[in-house]
């Protein structure tokens, strides 16, 4: 597979060199004092925090160094194209392919970078359909007119189904879109801000209750909005909250960028200016071993581990006044010392994707979706649960289908062949298994391209290119009404609360924007000689304390999913936003 690249590796190398380092420990410049922000992760959230961080400071007037550590050897986190057959003139979007008009931040990226947009569809198969495991519930090709499809969607499920849902989503993605904007942004509390706006009363049911309580009917709501969860979120309707399953309805406008998304968010690193740190993790965060300095917030020393040097961890050689930890932190493996993350970090399940991509001169099986030979089988085949399926995670979650999704992508050239074949995309819960491809294309698929990564034998005709790839894509949007908050201890930031909350590019994006709002505005109130005092005590008086009751959570610290019976029993309870004592 060959990745896109990143930073060129003699700037990479340069990124370590003393000569990068001596500017990196200044105090100060141009008589203002530095501040040193370290951003662990270049996935969206991480890359948007430090371009923001840098614009909002260079506005403000305020320095500030970046750091980013990403343990990895690329930019972008779970945007991410390959080559099929290894050929570069062919990207495919294996990770997070599309977003929308609406995502105002990748939106104008575009103009902002340059950077060109393309339509995922072009080239696909513009049929698509609905399979429940044993027959095609509906189906619709996108090159009839917007009046025929409208036609045969109200004909199946009605005029009222489809226009609740769309006024329903469109109020819902309305209140979402007031984040952006002042006086709810930037935000110190995600869960503040959602009672604010009232999005609990989307993120407190299941997708099931929230349709039901707004009258749209069943029908509708299992073939056309369950087959939209399950290919954005791999999650039945019954069990993921509602503000993701009004996400899933949200497609209008879809775009990607020209040659890969990641392109965004590396765009966003380069004009950061942030020193780029690849192949390392960050194996500790902990306090500077300076016990006089005791009026400041203290600052962080990082250890951090090469994946390109064995050996110990070592100590980066720059103290950090602010930390983001701009990825899940339950995977990052990070230590850290007692005081550091004052706010327990939720540790939350995410749902694990396969995502097989690969070529073949075969189209699908009518016999595989239970069609009469000759009978045509629509390019994209999304899915839904059928009338006896388990509508829980995981495999049984795919039910009768066993897959989310399959896509005819478009067509390419085998270069051993010379000739056209297919390029496939599946969503699933496990593993693709030669016994379902053999099914699906009604050929018979040899085992000995199963575990294997690239360019197969010229002579294994019905796969002739094969790339499989596992995600931890996206958390499991059970229902709650809380949510992590950005600020976890004094400095320290996390991004992937939202996760919980949303969990699209554009809302990463938007986390690592409002925490750079966030840092800089803490740069200024700590230049201004100003505090948040809300109790009357002198600075050195107040204990770290959180005026927050987790929105009701009865004083647990933490905003598990919780399952909620219906809109009535969300908790109104508005908490106010966490102040921190520095130390």
């Amino acid at each position: 597979m060959r990745l896109p690249p990143t930073i060129p590796s003699a700037s990479a190398v340069y990124l370590l060199l003393g000569t990068a380092l001596g500017s990196l420990v200044s105090e100060q410049q141009n008589g203002v004092p530095v501040r040193q922000v370290a951003i662990i992760g270049a996935g969206a959230a991480g890359s948007s925090a430090a371009s923001y961080l840098q614009k909002y400071a260079s506005a403000d007037g305020v320095a500030v160094n970046i750091t980013i550590f990403e343990k990895t050897d690329r930019i972008g986190g779970r945007t991410l194209t390959i080559n099929p057959f290894g050929d570069p003139s062919i990207r495919v979007e294996l990770g997070a392919s599309i977003f929308i008009k609406k995502n105002q931040i990748l939106h104008d990226s575009l103009d902002e970078f340059g950077l060109k947009p393309r339509d995922p569809e072009d080239g696909a198969d513009p049929t698509l359909g609905i399979w429940d495991g044993e027959k095609f519930v509906f189906t619709v090709d996108s090159s009839d007119s917007f009046w025929w499809n409208a036609y045969k969607v109200f004909r199946k499920y009605g005029i009222l189904a489809p226009r609740r849902t769309q006024k329903l989503m469109e109020s819902t993605i309305a209140k979402f879109l007031k984040l952006y904007e002042a006086p709810h942004f930037p935000f110190r509390s995600l869960t503040q801000r959602a009672y604010e706006l009232d999005l609990v009363e989307a993120t407190g049911v299941t997708g099931d209750q929230l349709l039901k309580a707004n009258n749209i009917g069943d029908e509708y709501a299992h073939d056309i909005v369950q087959a939209s969860t399950r290919v954005n979120y791999a999650s039945n309707l019954a069990l993921i909250h509602g503000l993701d399953t009004m996400v899933s309805m949200a497609p209008e406008g879809s775009m990607a960028v020209a040659g890969g998304n990641w392109q965004i968010f590396h765009k966003m690193v380069e004009k950061s200016g942030a020193s780029l740190v690849l192949n390392t993790s960050v194996v500790s965060i902990n306090f500077e071993a300076n016990e006089e300095h005791t009026s400041e917030r203290a600052k962080y020393t990082l250890q951090t581990k090469s994946a390109s040097v064995s050996g110990d961890k070592e100590t980066y050689p720059v103290l950090f006044h602010d930390v983001v930890i701009a990825n899940p932190f339950q995977y990052s493996k990070i230590s850290t010392d007692d005081g550091v993350i004052q706010v327990p970090i939720d540790e939350i399940p995410y749902v694990q994707l396969h995502v097989t991509i690969f070529a073949s001169p075969f189209k699908y099986s009518p016999a595989f979706f239970g069609l009469e030979d000759g009978e045509a089988v629509p390019g994209s085949v999304l899915t839904t649960l059928g009338k006896d399926d388990d509508p829980s995670s995981g495999v049984q979650g795919a039910g009768s289908a066993g897959f989310f999704s399959i896509s005819n992508l478009r067509k390419v050239v085998n270069p051993d062949t010379k000739k056209e074949e297919y390029l496939y995309k599946i969503f699933s819960p496990e593993k693709v298994t030669p016994e379902f491809l053999s099914g699906l294309f009604g050929v018979q698929v040899p085992d000995t391209f199963v575990g294997n990564t690239g360019e197969l034998d010229s002579d294994t005709v019905p796969i002739s290119w094969y790339y499989p790839y596992v995600f931890n894509s996206y958390p499991k949007a059970l229902p709650r009404v809380t949510f992590q908050d950005p600020i976890v201890g004094p400095g320290v930031y996390y991004t992937s609360g939202m996760e919980s909350f949303i969990s699209t590019m554009e809302t990463n994006a938007l986390m690592g924007k409002n925490v750079a709002r966030l840092i800089v505005d803490d740069i200024l109130e700590n230049l201004g000689g100003a505090a948040i005092v809300d109790d009357g005590l002198e600075e050195d008086q107040r204990p770290i304390r959180f005026d927050c009751d987790r929105a009701g959570t009865n004083g647990k610290e933490n905003g598990n999913e919780k399952e909620i019976e219906n809109k009535d029993n969300v908790l109104k309870t508005r908490p106010t936003e966490p102040v921190f004592q520095d130390i």
